[in-house]
């Protein structure tokens, strides 16, 4: 079975630029980009896929789901290092920020990878629609991302890698451990809320009282707000949750809205891009140009055999 690895590309990188001190010859840090790519060498030994598709958020790429919810993603605290970091003020550091990902996008461009990014569409979106694109039908499909929400995307094709914990989540260690479909995932975390993306959810409800008390979620059928309102209206006998709910139908269908990657929030013209992306990528590798890079940031001591071996193997 062919098998293609969607990488949430801004998450991969600032796991990277939070923690590795690397700096180029100049003295500016690089160690997101540098990181990064170390940290692609070791998924794609983990791996071995045949494709490798990176996606990043796009410009404002949170603004359509904003529309649904102004707090979305709003109140979000600085970065926090535990990493020694040459001082920089806020406004280098900005800078410093947004330089290493254009290069970390020109090594990429190297590489024989897909790299996708879309103004105003969030890279989960963009992954949820790509590891259901027909093209990748019946291949098998690993996304690498620490982002809960995509678990709800987790088939018998699909399943997430988590870097920080070397897990591999599929459908079945979901239904597992959660007694929650992937299916119904997304509606149980509408319900429970969830604090990293400023989604207040139900008061007092996570996602071990919503698996014991709604039961049929741990089926393959999809479950609705709805269901979950009525079934709690036709309770003889209200516990304070149901009551909560009752109240809360509203905050649990636009957290829903927000949440869902089952249908992607993006546009038609944007979808075509994707399309495009996709089948008419012509894999090339320029290894050459790849290690003057390294060499230009002070960084061809670094291995990358591992990763070169799989980027060669990756072809049309």
């Amino acid at each position: 079975m062919s098998k293609v690895m969607f990488i949430d590309g801004l998450n991969m990188f600032i796991r990277s630029y939070i923690v590795n001190p690397q700096m180029d010859k100049h003295g500016n840090p690089i160690g997101g980009c540098i990181g990064f790519l170390k940290s692609l060498q070791k998924v794609s030994r983990k791996f071995q896929p045949d494709e490798v598709v990176v996606v990043w958020d796009g410009h404002e790429g949170s603004q359509r789901k904003r529309a649904l919810n102004k707090e979305y993603k709003e109140g979000r605290g600085p970065i926090r290092f535990n990493r020694r970091l040459i001082q920089l003020d806020p406004k280098e550091q900005a800078k410093n920020k947004a330089y290493q990902l254009i290069r970390l996008m020109e090594y990429l461009n190297e590489l024989p990878v897909i790299q996708i990014t879309i103004d105003y569409v969030e890279a989960d979106d963009v992954i949820a629609y790509g590891a259901r694109h027909p093209y990748y039908g019946s291949w098998s499909k690993i996304i690498v991302s620490s982002d809960k929400d995509f678990f709800q995307l987790c088939d018998d094709y699909t399943s997430v890698y988590r870097p920080i914990q070397d897990k591999i989540v599929t459908k079945q260690s979901i239904i597992n451990e959660f007694k929650i479909h992937p299916n119904n995932f997304a509606l149980a975390r509408a319900i429970a809320g969830d604090k990293s993306d400023n989604l207040p959810g139900v008061p007092g409800v996570g996602l071990k009282t919503i698996a014991k008390r709604f039961v049929f979620l741990v089926n393959e059928e999809e479950s609705d707000c709805q269901k979950i309102v009525t079934n709690c209206a036709m309770q003889a006998k209200k516990l304070k949750l149901h009551e909560n709910i009752l109240r809360s139908a509203d905050l649990i269908k636009n957290n829903y809205q927000i949440m869902q990657l089952y249908t992607p929030n993006i546009r038609p013209i944007n979808r075509i891009f994707v399309d495009n992306a996709i089948m008419g990528f012509q894999p090339e590798f320029s290894r050459l140009n790849f290690t003057k890079m390294l060499f230009s940031d002070d960084c061809a001591y670094i291995n990358f055999d591992q990763l070169t071996v799989v980027m060669k193997n990756i072809k049309r």
